[in-house]
């Protein structure tokens, strides 16, 4: 009895240490600097869990790498979640077996490699069964903005990626990819799940998308891949927000908002969209789904006020290349689009992209059991070519809407009813279906971190405090320095302003008068006001005067930083006044740089004279990538004389079809001897090369050079109407054969003495589109 008594007391103290050591292994190891985290690393054991200290890790590289078990996993975790931070020149590599990586925040900096987190130290070392969870990439930017890279890279087998707050990529890269360029790395069963994609702003160029799966190179390979419940949310780099370029992958319960893109299947077979929400709130160029290539599934979606045309449609089936290699656009087959709800949508897109090489129309495929509402009696399907390969039944359309194709359409009374998920849901008698949005849709709630916060950090233009400032020797320029963002600078109406030394714009500021008489701005530097990286400018009733301007070559009222601008900017300029900036060397009003890109330019209501430049230069991207310097600009209202350069100079060369800007807007104006200066290199008073969507129209052009119009890429718009040369150049369109020139009259007007205003007498009024004059309408 003694002996079994103390061979039980053995055996539990055995178990006790045993447990006791295992506890131990697993208690957290806290390291406080890179040298202690290599060690800690070095010496890791299954179960172990490296916590690191609070503050921030400057330029700190780190390699995670170790194998643990599924039973008991290595753990790289912090002290307290949004207290450790990574900036500077830091990124994480991970390798291994069963790792988890949790709570890290990258920040005030960008990586020194290609990528901020990546699944492999190189192609031979990699990380399977790996989790990323709760981690953040905050505008984690490289500051050139064509510089590129990646913030998290996938690879190995079997990883899990959850929980994640990505938001703010601007510089050139795909925010995250997965790769499949090893073995190691194909049918790789990853999840990618709950995970927040914060605003990405438009990029203006090929390489902005927010996911991709696989490339061209690897398109024929199975990635097995699951996005789910991920919420994308305005991710606006390009317009394939996913990009698809494998097989066999799964996008399940995804929401959408206010993306301007669409979830591409841009190369491989046997894709699955599933169950997920697009929200476009009626914004610009809002889409849903792309099909291309085969076998493609698109099933129960949801899509409410989404307004893109042509590849961002609400929904897209491509026309393909016939005998398409693998790389370029394979012909869509077996795919179909069944039990979809659209409500409210715009553009349903069937054979896009139709062309002489993309000429092979979808076969053996099925849209069906669908439901389109839109509240404006229209048709929203346009049919670019033959679709008797696809099949259409049971499909439900709303009472007031048409469309072409003659069968499988019922139509229906339909009632727009909110469900507690506050979605609207069609109703009907002819409904069999309910319709209904799955629990495991994303929310911004439910994806993401809990303890990283959501909240829009952008401000506004004329969201800050109002600032009266002084006339004087750079009062302005002293204002500006210490501004904050958002903040109105008031100048005292009818005085003036001399600036000594350019005023730098390095966040939102609006510069106005007090009154109705235009404050005077002159300078003496090689420009009066430069947008630096981060800034956005307002201008409203100031007058610019060159009286004291420089004779420099490269002079300009307006320029953005010679440096590439990570940050898109705004410029709205309203009632303002530019004269006499006549030098020996060409004055522009504005000029930009190359690595700068403006999400709008607004000229409206403004007075040029007397310019021996350029009124705005947008033309520094000459790479033929398909980059451009603008996305919309807009001039209305504007009287425009004795100016040597080109009123307007946009450029966007290549034939990249990612991106559809620039949408330029040119209405109502007068340009009065405008194009002629020896200087002026484009010899027109507007050139446009490559502009995506053109819209000239109610302008009158009086005496003054032509207007110079290069079409590529896809299917440009031009719509150039009701517009008045009298005495002036052509219209020289070349390129691209479709394009729409109506009314282009050709009548001396008669203007009210002292102004560029019609009289009434003038056979010009009311001839606009608008009824109204040709030219501008006032400008009191």
């Amino acid at each position: 009895m003694k002996n079994k008594l103390k061979f039980s007391c053995v055996s539990v103290l055995i178990l006790l240490l045993t447990f006791s050591c295992k506890e131990n292994n697993t208690n957290p190891l806290l390291v406080k600097n890179t040298t202690e985290f290599n060690n800690a690393v070095k010496n890791a054991n299954p179960g172990d869990v490296i916590t690191m200290a609070n503050g921030v890790w400057k330029d700190a590289e780190l390699v995670f790498e170790g194998n643990g078990t599924a039973d008991e996993p290595i753990t790289l975790t912090v002290e307290e979640k949004g207290k450790v931070t990574l900036e500077g020149a830091s990124n994480l590599q991970l390798a291994g077996e069963h790792l988890i990586v949790e709570g890290l925040v990258f920040k005030n900096g960008y990586t020194p490699t290609n990528a901020v987190i990546s699944f492999r130290k190189n192609k031979k070392e990699i990380a399977n069964n790996t989790r990323l969870t709760e981690c953040v990439i905050d505008n984690y930017n490289n500051p050139e903005r064509h510089v590129q890279d990646y913030w998290i890279t996938i690879y190995g087998k079997n990883n899990r990626i959850d929980h994640n707050h990505i938001v703010g990529k601007k510089n050139l890269g795909v925010t995250m990819i997965v790769g499949l360029d090893t073995k190691e790395s194909v049918a790789n069963n990853h999840k990618i799940d709950h995970n927040y994609f914060g605003p990405r702003p438009t990029f203006g160029n090929n390489g902005g998308e927010t996911l991709r799966i696989g490339t061209s190179h690897h398109a024929l390979e199975n990635s097995n891949t699951l996005v789910e419940s991920n919420y994308f949310d305005r991710t606006n780099g390009e317009h394939e927000i996913i990009s698809n370029k494998s097989c066999q992958n799964t996008f399940k319960y995804n929401t959408f908002f206010e993306c301007t893109g669409t979830l591409t299947m841009r190369h491989g077979n046997e894709t699955l969209v599933d169950g997920n929400v697009f929200i476009g709130n009626n914004k610009p160029s809002t889409g849903g789904v792309r099909i291309i290539n085969e076998s493609q599934t698109v099933i129960n979606n949801y899509h409410i006020g989404l307004t893109g045309y042509r590849f961002r449609g609400a929904f897209v089936m491509m026309n393909g290349v016939p005998n398409s290699p693998p790389n370029r656009y394979v012909p869509v087959i077996d795919s179909k689009l069944n039990n979809n709800t659209f409500v409210n949508c715009e553009h349903i897109q069937l054979c896009a992209g139709s062309d002489a090489e993309r000429s092979q129309a979808p076969r053996t495929s099925e849209i069906s059991e669908n439901i389109f509402y839109n509240e404006n009696p229209k048709d929203i399907f346009t049919v670019y070519d033959d679709i008797s390969g696809i099949t259409f039944k049971d499909n439900i359309l709303g009472q007031n809407n048409t469309t072409s194709i003659q069968e499988g359409f019922e139509k229906a009374d339909i009632t727009l009813v909110k469900n507690e998920q506050g979605f609207l849901i069609p109703t009907s008698d002819k409904i069999k279906n309910k319709i209904t949005i799955s629990p495991k849709i994303a929310t911004k709630e439910n994806t993401g971190t809990t303890w990283y916060s959501k909240e829009d950090k952008t401000v506004a233009l004329n969201s800050g405090k109002t600032i009266t400032v002084e006339s004087g020797i750079n009062t302005l320029y002293e204002a500006t320095k210490n501004s904050n963002p958002g903040d109105i600078l008031v100048l005292t109406s009818g005085e003036t302003y001399l600036l000594t030394k350019a005023a730098k714009i390095k966040h939102p500021l609006t510069i106005k008068a007090s009154g109705k008489d235009k404050p005077i701005i002159l300078f003496e530097r090689m420009m009066a006001l430069e947008i630096q990286n981060g800034g956005s400018l307002s201008l409203d009733n100031i007058k610019f005067d060159g009286a004291s301007a420089p004779d420099y070559a490269g002079n300009a009222v307006i320029s953005t930083s010679k440096k590439s601008m990570i940050e898109n900017y705004k410029l709205f300029i309203d009632n303002c006044e530019f004269t006499d900036f006549v030098v020996n060397h060409s004055f522009d009003v504005l000029r930009v740089s190359k690595g700068t890109f403006a999400d709008t330019i607004s000229i409206q209501n403004s007075k040029f004279k007397n310019i021996t430049g350029h009124i705005t230069a947008l033309d520094k991207e000459t790479d033929d990538i398909g980059a451009y310097n603008v996305e919309y600009f807009i001039m209305k209202n504007n009287t425009v004389t004795d100016v040597q350069g080109a009123a307007l100079r946009l450029y966007r060369g290549g034939k990249d079809e990612s991106t559809f800007g620039p949408f330029l807007e040119i209405e109502h104006n007068v340009f009065n001897n405008v194009g002629f200066g020896k200087k002026n290199k484009y010899q027109a008073a507007m050139s446009l090369y490559g502009v995506q969507v053109n819209d000239i129209k109610n302008n009158n052009f009086n005496n003054t050079n032509g207007l110079k119009m290069h079409l590529v890429v896809g299917e440009p718009i031009v719509n150039v109407v009701n517009n008045n040369y009298y005495k002036s150049g052509k219209i020289e369109v070349s390129g691209d054969e479709k394009y729409n020139i109506e009314n282009l009259f050709n009548i001396a007007p008669t203007f009210k003495e002292g102004t560029f205003e019609l009289t009434n007498a003038s056979p010009l009024k009311e001839k606009g589109t608008d009824q109204k004059e040709i030219g501008i309408i006032s400008q009191n």
